[in-house]
């Protein structure tokens, strides 16, 4: 299946301001099943300068420079990828005590996943939840994904375009939330039990609810496995309808666009999104 989506977004300003650098988040990162076929990136007022490198995380970072005064900014890119179907369940989890949670890591991949597994956002409610689903799942790991990612699923959608994800605790509290919000909870959910997890900004396509919007799901890092992605919003595993962006273990790290200008002006984003 071919995936070709267009993403447009459009800052104006009430009078001229000074653009410092932008970073950038909107090159996609390639699931073993993916391949890019095509990338176009154009920016308006020209940049003087696009520097391309890899961040700390392994995301494509686009660091952008401009020299002349403005009243606008424009950034559209299209992206065009071959993405074929695949099973999500098709690991086994090795070594086998990690069949079930909570479990520890090895010791030569722990270390490199203590960003991951970070429990800053864990509450006592939040750890208890996870907990009783665990119990209803028989403590095994696959059926307790599963069942958290169903069990948000069921919570009230809404549509907040932009501010940083709420905290978990809140999400869980008031049983609503947006995409990203569903993810943050399924990450803090999956920590509580030792599971290293992250956040992971993208495209969805095939839903009409998502499909005009950025999207937001979670990977968790199971032995044997890798990196795999549940869907919180979707109640489903990652399979070759997302394209991925980019993945963090601090969400606020990844948006798509952001910097700053210098000037006394207010500033207005309008975005469009369209699979093509």
């Amino acid at each position: 299946m071919n995936l070709h989506v267009r993403h447009e977004s459009e800052y104006t300003y009430d009078m001229p301001v000074a653009l410092g650098p932008q970073t950038l988040y909107l090159y996609p990162r390639m699931y073993p099943y993916q391949r890019l076929l095509d990338y176009k990136l154009s920016i308006d007022p020209q940049p003087t300068q696009i520097v391309r490198n890899i961040d700390v995380e392994g995301n494509v970072q686009q660091l952008v420079y401009f020299s002349q005064p403005t009243r606008y900014l424009k950034v559209c890119v299209e992206i065009e990828l071959y993405s074929e179907e695949f099973n999500s369940f098709d690991f086994v989890l090795f070594p086998f005590e990690t069949q079930t949670v909570p479990f520890r890591y090895p010791k030569e991949v722990e270390s490199l996943l203590r960003p991951y597994l970070e429990r800053e956002d864990i509450s006592e409610h939040i750890e208890t939840w996870a907990r009783r689903l665990a119990a209803g799942s028989g403590w095994q790991t696959t059926s307790f994904l599963t069942s958290l990612n169903q069990t948000i699923r069921e919570f009230t959608y809404e549509i907040r375009e932009e501010g940083a994800a709420f905290p978990p605790e809140q999400t869980l509290s008031q049983r609503k939330g947006s995409c990203r919000d569903y993810a943050t909870l399924f990450i803090a959910a999956c920590r509580s039990l030792g599971i290293a997890s992250r956040f992971v900004s993208g495209y969805l396509f095939g839903n009409p609810q998502q499909e005009h919007e950025l999207h937001a799901w979670a990977e968790v890092y199971l032995p044997g496995a890798g990196w795999r992605g549940f869907d919180p919003t979707e109640g489903s595993v990652v399979v070759n309808r997302h394209i991925f962006l980019a993945s963090t273990g601090k969400p606020d790290l990844v948006a798509p666009i952001s910097g700053m200008f210098t000037g006394q002006a207010k500033s207005v984003l309008r975005s469009e999104l369209t699979f093509l």
